[in-house]
């Protein structure tokens, strides 16, 4: 087996070949092997006389080998193109990868998934948002497919794990021993332990800005369909939707406030197509995914209190409504001074009715 890893492991690391050269290569020769066979005129007929040489150079022997050690460690997994466990689902996107590094169970890959995406920057609604949906949705038996980024991602990760089998995948744009960002290195491990990371890129490759956006077509290849929870316009989220719906994916949308930048991105993804989505519900109607005798849990807006009992806090709440809402504009909402008000607001912060935004505005949860 090591072996056959082995050629494998050369192919990809061979130096200008992306992975459609590499799959005209295997399409022309069969396994690698037959390709590293084979000779430099029948190599250059298919890739050309600069990557044929490349092609036929002597194998990078230390980086094989430290690759084929780090598969022997517990946990970890090397997925080729012709290996049975490869996930299916990827063979129907345009550009799959012939080789994955894996960090936990690589059966999950075969499970039906929906991704969750979003924005790094979330607001806390929608970090609400994607925590409640991936525990609705993760509860009905679905996998959840994100990026391991700040914000949407990460929540829609742990709200995953936080049901009892709930599984996650999370795909990453770095090598597979380099975990990125380092505020989710705790996030990552509980992914290991209890669901699965995915890379395509080699051991050792750093937190590029342009892997970030390619690895978004294995996040929607992965998955049944996209949920954006919030995306700016021109975010990479708007790029996995766009990804996803080439491949045949379904595309869901949280719509937001018209005030919102976050918003924007979603709205724009319902204009063209996108199915609006309230409750997980939504989703698991569209699939036509339910368990017999049981209706599909919602995933709530939010994860609000029980109303203030206090007819104050209650008016200020009620006059704060759900967009995100500027000191002066509230005080001349409620009629109070800005002292009062203030003292108002920190106690429904404090009681988790509403959280503080930058910029001096407030927004209700």
């Amino acid at each position: 087996m090591h072996d056959d890893l082995a050629t494998w492991l050369r192919l990809s690391f061979i130096p200008g070949l992306g992975p459609a050269r590499q799959r005209s290569l295997l399409a022309a020769f069969g396994l690698p092997e037959q390709l590293f066979a084979a000779s430099r005129t029948a190599i250059a007929s298919v890739v050309g006389t600069q990557l044929a040489d490349a092609v036929r150079a002597a194998p990078d022997t230390a980086r094989i080998e430290a690759a084929l050690a780090w598969a022997d460690e517990p946990g970890n997994h090397l997925l080729t193109l012709a290996d049975p466990a490869y996930p299916h689902a990827l063979l129907d996107i345009a550009d799959p990868p012939v080789l994955l590094y894996l960090k936990g169970d690589p059966a999950l890959l075969a499970r039906p998934a929906l991704a969750i995406v979003g924005a790094r920057s979330a607001t806390p609604q929608g970090v609400a948002n994607a925590d409640a949906f991936a525990r609705a949705l993760g509860e009905a038996g679905l996998t959840i497919v994100s990026g391991l980024a700040l914000g949407i991602d990460a929540a829609a990760h742990r709200g995953a794990l936080a049901i009892a089998g709930g599984s996650t995948v999370a795909v990453i744009g770095t090598g597979a021993d380099r975990l990125y960002p380092a505020r989710n290195q705790a996030l990552a491990r509980q992914i290991a332990a209890r669901g699965v990371i995915v890379s395509e890129y080699p051991l050792g490759t750093p937190a590029l800005a342009h892997n970030f956006p390619r690895r978004n077509r294995l996040i929607a290849g992965l998955a049944r369909g996209v949920l954006v929870v919030e995306a700016a316009l021109g975010s990479g989220s708007l790029i996995t939707a766009r990804l996803g719906s080439e491949s045949g994916r379904e595309v869901f949308a949280i719509p937001g406030s018209i005030h919102s930048p976050l918003a924007r991105g979603c709205h724009r993804l319902i204009r063209d197509g996108a199915k609006l989505v309230e409750t997980a519900a939504d989703v698991l109607e569209e699939f036509g995914w339910g368990l017999p005798g049981r209706t599909p849990a919602a995933a709530p807006r939010g994860a609000p209190g029980a109303a203030p009992a206090d007819a104050g806090h209650a008016h200020v709440l009620a006059a704060l409504g759900h967009d995100p809402v500027d000191i002066d504009t509230l005080a001349a909402r409620c009629g109070l001074t800005l002292d009062a008000l203030y003292a108002i607001l920190l106690a429904l912060e404090l009681d988790g009715h509403l959280t503080p935004l930058p910029g001096g505005r407030f927004q209700r949860l």
